[in-house]
């Protein structure tokens, strides 16, 4: 059973419809199935953090050590409101930031068990040498029997509705790097994802620092 794959390949024969009682033959030269999305995003093996510490940029929060040194700058003024008014937008830009991600972590987590079933089949073709049958979905819950020959070529989605054949051996490699780099953008995601929870951390605590140091003020100038 083929299922989900991200390549295509020459087959002869329809024979039956699933869940349908319905039954034909015709003759077929491209096979496609499921997405069109092959990840082609640049390899980043190479990139060095230097002095950051995210794959994506992310700034790093400051923790505010000295709240009263902190207050005294010149862009806080000892204003209480426009400081957490700051650091509420600091982390609403995190939880932006970090959505972000999680939906990229998703998609990569997702395209990659693709490509690698996609490998699979292609390492399949490569070690057939007769016809085979098979099954792969057609439409939703629907599957057709098909006859697959012998091929030395399969076509693979490149996006925005582009198709291009390659050999075997040209189609495993493509397969093979994008795998790679999938696997490495999803590590990247990570790494960034946890960084962007001590993000997350350092900001709330300062909001929590400033507030406390707020109410202390208050308090003192009360008690005079």
């Amino acid at each position: 059973n083929i299922g989900k794959s991200y390549f295509c390949i020459k087959i002869k024969r329809l024979v039956t419809l699933r869940r349908f009682d319905l039954r034909f033959s015709v003759n077929l030269h491209i096979f496609s199935v499921s997405s069109r999305h092959i990840i082609m995003e640049e390899n980043k093996s190479n990139i060095d953090l230097g002095d950051k510490k995210s794959y994506a940029g992310i700034p790093e929060a400051e923790f505010v050590d000295d709240v009263d040194a902190y207050m005294a700058k010149l862009e806080n003024a000892g204003n209480v409101d426009r400081v957490l008014r700051k650091l509420d937008e600091q982390h609403s830009k995190y939880k932006f930031m970090e959505l972000n991600l999680l939906s990229k972590r998703k998609r990569l987590r997702a395209q990659i068990p693709d490509l690698k079933r996609s490998l699979s089949m292609i390492e399949k073709l490569q070690n057939q040498k007769e016809e085979f049958e098979t099954e792969y979905l057609l439409s939703e819950q629907v599957f057709v029997k098909a006859s697959v020959p012998p091929t030395d070529s399969v076509c693979l989605w490149l996006g925005a509705n582009v198709m291009l054949e390659y050999s075997l051996e040209d189609a495993q490699q493509l397969l093979t790097q994008n795998i790679s780099t999938a696997t490495k953008n999803l590590g990247y995601v990570e790494h960034d994802l946890d960084f962007l929870r001590d993000q997350f951390t350092t900001t709330e605590v300062n909001m929590a620092r400033v507030f406390n140091w707020d109410v202390k003020r208050r308090q003192a100038a009360k008690g005079k």
